[in-house]
């Protein structure tokens, strides 16, 4: 089964708890504070396996989860960090973030990884929180969440040049024909439900990748027929070679085909119209096959190469001048470096980083800071008056005042509820 697509939720590990713990040792007064800090949770990585060649692994996976590090434990030891989960992933793969609409990474290389989804560090322990003016603090960390994230992957195909065409205009047979693929070849539409593969060597001895992409028909850029399935890995292609049955086998006119399959390219990318096109006039040994290629010559004024893929009349010719295009082609990233994720965190001061909003009685506070430092927060008494004052820091309660609130009216952050006291 051929697999190119599937959406998945990803769970880095969470890091581990720091300890709160103390030295008590006979001969050692005041020992003071002996908690170690918790260990990194896993990240999540996805690494090119060249033995994979379609996104099937992932197919039945609807989550992947990280594993919390370690929590940190007396004696000043510090948890293990968690083992990373490595998931395999076939070459030519690019994970999209569903909710940023950004690449996060187009894996194109043997051994090309990428962190998807990084695991939260350990929480510190009590012994990092020593001060001159709190030498024994009584409170650690909680481990800080893994990042969560919905991606996209997508499987698109490495190939040097791209057969499309109508079904049954011989895309099939003509790759069986000049390389060692064996797609299924029959009488009827839709034979072929997955890209067929081939390394082809002229007689020239250069040697290119050419992949059968089946299923266009008109509406494929819209869903129609197989297209929407196969549209993608043109993407990827140096040259298109555009496959036509000269010979109206089917009662369908060449130069319609012709037009219909180049729109439905503009349609679904309007770079795929720019690529470099080589037109084959196939089935050229079975009559009305010359009087239609004079009729299409009249319509297309671009060169055309007349071959028969059944027969191997002009196989040669035509691969040769596949061949000298992407001789010519330079090698260049699918995306562009605007479309990519950005690593780079801009902060501004103006910019609040959280927003309260006022729900029956309830003052509703949301932010990814503050969530993030509530889970972190152990509610002892000391762990609860630092939280607390870090909000004010942040500004939280000069804009819930600024709101209307009282002394005693209910604040709720994620699932916690709190008392606003002044």
């Amino acid at each position: 089964m051929f697999v190119d697509e599937v959406v998945i939720d990803v769970k880095a590990g969470n890091g581990g708890d720091g300890c709160t713990a103390f030295r008590r040792e006979k001969y050692i007064p005041m020992g003071g504070p002996f908690g170690g800090n918790g260990g990194k949770g896993s990240d999540i990585i996805f690494k090119v396996d060249l033995g994979l060649k379609t996104l099937l692994d992932l197919r039945y996976k609807k989550q992947i989860k990280g594993i919390k590090g370690a929590n940190g434990q007396g004696k000043n030891k510090n948890g293990k960090a968690a083992e990373d989960i490595i998931i395999k992933v076939p070459q030519g793969t690019t994970i999209t973030d569903m909710d940023t609409g950004l690449i996060i990474a187009d894996l194109t290389k043997e051994n090309d990884e990428v962190i998807v989804a990084k695991g939260g560090r350990g929480g510190r322990g009590n012994t990092a929180f020593a001060t001159h003016s709190n030498p024994a603090p009584n409170f650690s960390e909680n481990g800080e969440p893994g990042e969560e994230r919905k991606l996209k992957v997508e499987l698109k195909l490495l190939a040097d040049v791209g057969f499309v065409g109508m079904p049954s205009v011989g895309k099939s047979t003509l790759i069986s024909k000049i390389s060692k693929a064996k797609p299924k070849i029959a009488a009827y539409h839709f034979t072929t439900l997955s890209p067929n593969l081939g390394v082809v060597k002229t007689k020239d001895n250069r040697v290119f990748v050419a992949a059968d992409l089946p299923g266009l028909i008109k509406g494929a850029s819209l869903g129609e027929g197989l297209g929407d399935q196969f549209l993608r890995h043109i993407e990827r292609t140096k040259v298109i070679a555009h496959i036509i049955d000269m010979s109206s086998f089917e009662g369908r006119d060449p130069y319609e085909d012709y037009i219909t399959i180049n729109k439905e390219l503009e349609n679904f990318n309007k770079d795929l119209i720019n690529k470099p096109q080589i037109i084959i006039a196939n089935k050229m040994d079975m009559e009305n096959s010359k009087e239609n290629l004079i009729e299409f010559k009249k319509k297309v004024k671009k060169d055309v190469f007349e071959i028969s893929a059944l027969t191997g009349e002009g196989l040669d010719d035509v691969l040769i001048k596949i061949a000298d295009i992407l001789d010519t082609i330079e090698d260049k990233p699918l995306y562009s470096e605007e479309k990519f994720e950005s690593h780079v965190l801009y902060k501004f001061k103006e910019e609040q980083p959280f927003d309260i909003y006022k729900e029956d009685d309830v003052f509703i506070v949301k932010g990814e800071e503050i969530e993030k430092l509530l889970k972190m927060t152990k509610f002892t008494d000391e762990g609860a008056r630092r939280f607390a004052n870090k909000l004010r820091k942040m500004g939280v309660d000069d804009k819930l005042k600024e709101m209307g609130i009282q002394e005693g009216d209910l604040v709720r952050i994620l699932d916690f509820e709190f008392e606003f006291k002044e």
